[in-house]
């Protein structure tokens, strides 16, 4: 088996060392960072995503993966000129204001991170002007919002509202689990994520639109 391949099955297995392992080996062989990203770590972390939403696997096997995948990152990520990565945009991730569950959040970042993009996670309780401030300071594309508890999907419509002005450069999407497409609809986010494997369809989805308008 090729080491690109023995990367990938390691890090589907959550094989940490495994992957380092891999990684360091890829490395010595002459594999160019880049290659060993897209085609070990990113590729291993979209069939995860895809058995992750068959139900095949479940979050502690998405997390023990996710761990796995930033042991090769580590490793490889200083070797890289910024111009090798083909960086898929920046998503600003947090959950609401009031709230302070952050498993969906964190799985829904690595998810994001394994398809490529990059992810500048907010944390746990953010309030709407924090959200503004961040928008104004990384530039993303796309923002994602997270609740968990109903009482703070509220929190989730202040910050929409709040992020208007801004709504020619950045695409909104919602998740978690008291949240509906019904209730991404009437407070006017762009889409919402079902689950950690459809948070990442949902993002391609937007950055596609958003490259078209640009």
């Amino acid at each position: 088996m090729a080491v690109l391949d023995e990367i990938k099955e390691s890090l589907m297995e959550g094989d940490a060392e495994g992957v380092k392992a891999g990684v360091q080996q890829a490395l010595a062989e002459g594999i160019a960072a880049v290659k060993i990203i897209n085609e070990s770590l990113i590729a291993g972390m979209q069939v995860v995503g895809v058995l992750f939403k068959a139900n095949e696997i479940y979050v502690p096997e998405v997390l023990i993966a996710a761990r796995a995948m930033h042991a090769g990152l580590d490793i490889v990520k200083p070797l890289l000129a910024e111009s090798d990565v083909q960086d898929k945009g920046t998503i600003l991730l947090g959950t609401v204001k009031g709230d302070l569950h952050d498993i969906g959040k964190n799985l829904v970042g690595m998810m994001l991170e394994g398809a490529g993009y990059k992810v500048v996670d907010l944390g746990v309780d953010i309030s709407p002007d924090k959200f503004v401030k961040a928008v104004e300071e990384y530039k993303p594309q796309l923002v994602a919002l997270s609740a968990l508890l109903t009482t703070t999907m509220v929190a989730m419509k202040t910050t929409v509202e709040m992020l208007e002005p801004y709504r020619g450069q950045i695409k909104i999407f919602i998740g978690g689990a008291p949240v509906t497409q019904e209730f991404a609809d009437e407070i006017g986010a762009d889409a919402f994520g079902a689950d950690a494997g459809n948070a990442v369809e949902k993002a391609n989805e937007l950055i596609a639109k958003l490259t078209l308008h640009n």
